[in-house]
């Protein structure tokens, strides 16, 4: 899909989510409105869908579980999608996959629950991406630290309302971001809020 350099300022509305594009050479601030919300986020290759964001490339290349300024976000195929260039938090959750309606019905017995991966489906149904083909997103703010035994466990988002990640796209992108849903954990502090999206030409 051809991608123009559009500047775009869009709220996603708390427990859904919306699907954007980004040109190579711009950037994208993800912004925590209220506080203490975390975000799905998830990319392809605006040239080629079948290549996208890949956590466990962009932990290998980055030799680190977490998310930190100054990474390189990597595709499936190991190439630089984007660069991370500011960063009001420095906590982003790059193990865990998209909340799904077996999650809240296996951990927390509820069924029908709002989810992430449901969310970013809806978002990007329109571009022909379907649900099996959803990545394991950048769970943006999301804190999920790794003890000495190697084991983690879910807490409340540290950012504070208007903080933000910076990202500066290296390829035409599709992307989309979830609100998450979550209220059953203190991942969004047993609160869901709106969260937005800026991109831009210039800082």
């Amino acid at each position: 899909m051809k991608v123009e350099r559009t500047e775009i300022d869009l709220v996603v509305p708390a427990c859904h989510g919306r699907a954007f594009v980004v040109a190579a050479g711009q950037y994208l601030a993800i912004e925590d409105v209220d506080g203490e919300q975390c975000g799905d986020f998830v990319a392809f290759n605006a040239a080629d869908v079948t290549e996208f964001i890949s956590t466990c490339h962009t932990r290998s290349w980055n030799t680190s579980v977490y998310l930190k300024l100054g990474h390189s976000v990597r595709t499936n195929r190991r190439n630089p999608m984007f660069e991370v260039i500011a960063d009001d938090v420095g906590v982003h959750d790059i193990l865990c996959p998209p909340c799904d309606q077996q999650r809240y019905l296996l951990h927390y017995g509820v069924a029908d629950h709002r989810n992430c991966l449901d969310n970013l489906t809806e978002a990007l149904c329109g571009y022909g991406i379907e649900k099996w083909r959803i990545p394991n997103p950048i769970n943006v703010f999301m804190n999920v630290p790794v003890d000495a035994a190697g084991r983690f466990e879910v807490k409340a988002a540290p950012s504070k309302a208007g903080d933000r990640i910076v990202l500066r796209a290296l390829i035409d992108c599709l992307c989309a971001l979830s609100a998450c849903p979550q209220d059953i954990n203190p991942a969004n502090g047993h609160r869901c809020t709106d969260m937005r999206v800026i991109v831009s030409n210039a800082l």
